[in-house]
């Protein structure tokens, strides 16, 4: 967890003790640290609150006609949220956990198809069960409170923190034009 992490941890575990997906949308609501950071929550907000409605239909009933259209609905919302996050800035797409984030999402829609298609259209009965769709469903959203926290750790720190995580301005515009002359043609000897 990061230095300043805003994720209450359970002191047993060490891990964090957000249970529902009410907790969830709790924490999301307070990412509220930029523009991008409220959208990214409210996105993953809607994806919490159609996971929760699928596992407790999932609890109900595993008949394909009352849960595949919820599915199907489900692809669409993340297909939407994942199109929000690859369009994210560059300090969101420079973190570790952003690559990780996206590779869930991806997942999560392959299995969402798969379920779909498990059983074939004949079936009458999905395969997925509430207990898989929901582990399935807290680990990717488990990845996305991941990049929220660390982005908000990220932009939180303090400005000389994040000056040197700033690249570094070449000293080329520095240079005289005699030294310019000479840096383009040792680039043209290294190109041959």
């Amino acid at each position: 967890m990061p230095r300043n992490s805003r994720l209450s941890v359970d002191p047993s575990t060490n891990l964090p003790d957000i249970n529902t997906f009410g907790q969830l949308s709790n924490f999301l609501r307070g990412a509220v640290a930029d523009e991008d950071s409220r959208n990214f929550s409210e996105s993953m907000g809607q994806l919490a609150t159609r996971i929760e409605s699928i596992v407790a239909s999932l609890r109900l009933s595993q008949q394909r006609v009352v849960v595949a259209p919820m599915l199907v609905d489900m692809l669409t919302v993340l297909r939407a949220h994942r199109h929000l996050v690859v369009n994210l800035g560059l300090p969101w797409r420079g973190l570790y956990e952003y690559a990780s984030y996206l590779q869930a999402l991806n997942n999560f829609r392959v299995l969402i198809g798969q379920w779909l298609l498990d059983g074939g259209p004949r079936s009458t009965q999905l395969a997925l069960t509430a207990e898989d769709f929901e582990l399935i469903a807290w680990r990717t959203l488990g990845e996305g409170m991941l990049l929220v926290d660390m982005y908000e750790d990220w932009i939180s720190r303090e400005p000389d923190d994040f000056e040197s995580t700033q690249p570094q301005q070449s000293a080329l515009g520095q240079l005289s034009e005699p030294q310019v002359q000479r840096a383009i043609q040792w680039w043209k000897k290294l190109r041959l």
